[in-house]
C-alpha cells in the first residue's frame, strides 16, 4: 500500500470539504451580512443542493455568489466521492487496516530477520529463510513490489526505503538477530549497514555487492559476509561443466524443496563428549549423521576430519542428515551431561 499517496488524498478530500464550507460561510456572512450560524446552513444546504429554501431573500450578489459555489461545490463534490469509491474498490481503507496489524506483529518480534529489497536475490532469499521456519519483515520501496508482498499473508513487510533509518528502525531492527541487504545498487548497501550497525552492534549482516571494491567497504562498514551473486554464478557455470554432477549433487542437498536430508550445524559447548574422538562418539550408529566438517573456536575449518579427530567445546560440527538425525545428535550430545 501506498501510504503516503492514500495520505495525501484524504488531506486533499477533506481540505476541499471544509474550503469550501469556510468559503462559503465567509461569503455568505460578507455579502448578506448573515450571522455564523445562518451563514453556514446556507452553505451546507447549497453544496448539498437539497432545494430548502433561504434564510432570507438573497441580493444579486448573493445569487452570483451562491451560483458559483454550488459549480464550485460540483466539481470538488465529484472528485471526493471518485477517489472515495475507488478507496473502497481497490480496499484502501482494509489494507492499511491490514498494515497496522503488521506494524503491530513487527513490534512483537525478537530475534527475526530483516530482508531489504525484494527483487531476485531478495525474493529467494526470504523463500530460503521460511522454509527454515524463521521470522522475517521485508523492506521494499516500489508499491507495485509491495502489493505482490501482501498477497501472501504471511509475509511482514515495511514499505519504504530500507537507507532511511527511521525505515529500518520499522522493522524492529533493535530486537533483530540478523540483516540480509540485497540492494542492486553497492552504495544503498553501503549505507543499510552503516545505518543498521548502529541501530543494533550485535545483530548479524549479510550483504549483496556488484563490484569487487565494494566488498572491503561493506566489511569494513560492518557487514559480517558480504556475497557477490555474479561471481558465484559465474562459477556455478563452470563447474557446470567441468563438474556437472558434483554441481547437481550439492544443489540437490542445499536447494531442494522438501528438506527430507540437509547439511547442518551442531555445538558441542555443553557436551560430555568434549575432549573425546569422533570414533568415541559413533555419531554413524547413534544418530544417522555424518559428520562433514568442523571450524573451530579460532575459525578455521576441518574438512573429513578423521576418526581420532577430538572433540572440544569450541568446535561446531558440520554434519549431513535428517532433521530427525542432526536432532538425534543434539540429544546424543547431551545425553551424558
Amino acid at each position: 500500500m501506498k501510504k503516503t499517496g492514500n495520505y495525501s488524498s484524504i488531506v486533499l478530500m477533506l481540505s476541499l470539504v471544509i474550503g469550501i464550507i469556510v468559503i462559503g460561510t465567509t461569503g455568505f456572512m460578507m455579502i448578506e451580512h448573515y450571522k455564523l450560524l445562518d451563514a453556514f446552513y446556507m452553505t451546507i444546504i447549497t453544496i448539498g443542493t437539497v432545494g430548502f429554501r433561504e434564510v432570507n431573500p438573497l441580493s444579486d450578489t448573493g445569487k452570483v455568489f451562491t451560483a458559483i459555489l454550488i459549480i464550485i461545490s460540483f466539481g470538488s463534490f465529484g472528485y471526493v466521492i471518485t477517489t472515495f469509491t475507488k478507496f473502497m474498490v481497490e480496499g484502501v481503507f482494509k489494507n492499511y487496516y491490514k498494515y497496522s496489524k503488521v506494524k503491530n506483529k513487527i513490534s512483537k518480534l525478537n530475534g527475526h530477520i530483516v530482508v531489504c529489497g525484494f527483487g531476485h536475490n531478495g525474493t529467494e532469499t526470504v523463500r530460503e529463510l521460511y522454509e527454515h521456519n524463521k521470522s522475517v519483515v521485508i523492506v521494499e520501496k516500489s508499491p507495485e513490489v509491495v502489493s505482490s508482498i501482501m498477497q501472501n499473508p504471511d509475509y511482514l513487510y515495511v514499505e519504504g526505503d530500507a537507507t532511511n533509518e527511521n525505515i529500518l528502525k520499522l522493522t524492529n531492527i533493535e530486537n533483530a538477530k540478523a540483516l540480509i541487504t540485497t540492494m542492486p545498487n553497492d552504495a544503498d548497501n553501503l549505507y543499510i549497514v552503516l545505518t543498521a550497525r548502529e541501530l543494533n552492534p550485535n545483530i548479524t549482516i549479510v550483504s549483496r555487492a556488484s563490484d569487487d571494491n565494494s566488498v572491503k567497504k561493506l566489511k569494513r562498514a560492518g557487514a559480517n559476509n558480504v556475497i557477490m551473486p555474479d561471481r558465484i554464478g559465474g562459477n556455478r557455470m563452470a563447474k557446470l561443466v567441468v563438474q556437472p554432477d558434483v554441481v547437481e549433487f550439492m544443489e540437490h542437498i542445499f536447494l531442494q524443496q522438501k528438506r527430507d536430508i540437509k547439511v547442518d550445524e551442531v555445538s558441542c559447548s555443553h557436551s560430555d563428549f568434549i575432549n573425546k574422538s569422533i570414533r568415541e562418539l559413533d555419531i554413524r550408529n547413534a544418530s544417522g549423521s555424518n559428520i562433514l566438517g568442523i571450524r573451530t573456536g579460532e575459525g578455521s575449518f576441518i574438512i573429513n576430519p578423521s576418526a581420532d579427530t577430538i572433540i572440544k567445546s569450541d568446535y561446531k560440527l558440520f554434519v549431513l542428515g535428517s532433521p530427525q538425525q542432526n536432532e538425534k545428535l543434539r540429544e546424543v550430545l547431551k545425553s551424558t551431561e
